[in-house]
């Protein structure tokens, strides 16, 4: 069946809800993870050498994290928040305080975009579908892919699940490689080397991150 085709039969309002372009907001709704990053690592009274050498990035990355000049993918945030010994959700998207979460289409919020490690490229934009949630150790994120000519691998503790919502996506897991169209699904142990991103232009992904 042609990719046209398939995706045609997923042509319904709910998932055109979901797709097309993440708009960027201001960089006020983006700003804050480099920030978390840092206080979290103060609160451990850590230093950038000390958590580079617990998570294997270069300090100056880290640096760079910290003031916002480059942005992390999720892979990233996970090992740091892994080595902050902080839940991934308050990381990336802040401390839910709720008991249960419901979120209207036009209440998603953009939590984060992510770049490579110089900070030139934008690898992806993500929204959380439920940041309210205290203690959560799950993270459902509508995530805008684009593609990526110098691809980052990522291993990390945990489980992903994704559904592709708009586009192709190429999902490389340790030496497969598969294209996933509109409607294909994933589910992977994250510590298996892995790399996700549009085949070219954008795609629009529905990610499920358990933490582990």
């Amino acid at each position: 069946m042609e990719a046209k085709d398939r995706k045609g039969l997923l042509n319904i309002d709910f998932f055109a809800d979901l797709t097309g372009d993440i708009p960027v907001e201001p960089k006020k709704g983006m700003e804050g993870i480099g920030e978390r990053i840092r206080k979290l690592r103060e609160e451990k009274g850590l230093s950038l050498e000390e958590l580079s050498s617990l998570t294997g990035f270069e300090v100056a990355f880290l640096s760079s994290l910290e003031k916002d000049e480059a942005q992390p993918q999720l892979g990233t945030a996970i090992k740091l928040s892994k080595a902050l010994d902080s839940a991934f959700g308050r990381l990336v998207s802040g401390v839910g305080d709720k008991l249960y979460s419901i979120t209207r289409k036009d209440e998603r919020r953009t939590v984060s975009r992510s770049t490579s490690q110089t900070g030139k490229k934008q690898v992806y934009i993500y929204k959380s579908l439920a940041p309210d949630v205290k203690g959560r150790h799950m993270e459902a994120v509508i995530v805008q892919l684009e593609e990526v000519p110098e691809k980052e691998i990522s291993v990390h503790e945990g489980e992903e699940f994704i559904f592709v919502l708009d586009g192709v996506v190429v999902l490389e897991i340790a030496e497969d490689s598969f294209e996933l169209e509109p409607g294909d699904t994933a589910y992977y142990l994250s510590t298996t080397p892995h790399h996700i991103a549009a085949k070219s232009g954008k795609a629009t992904i529905l990610a499920v991150l358990y933490e582990g």
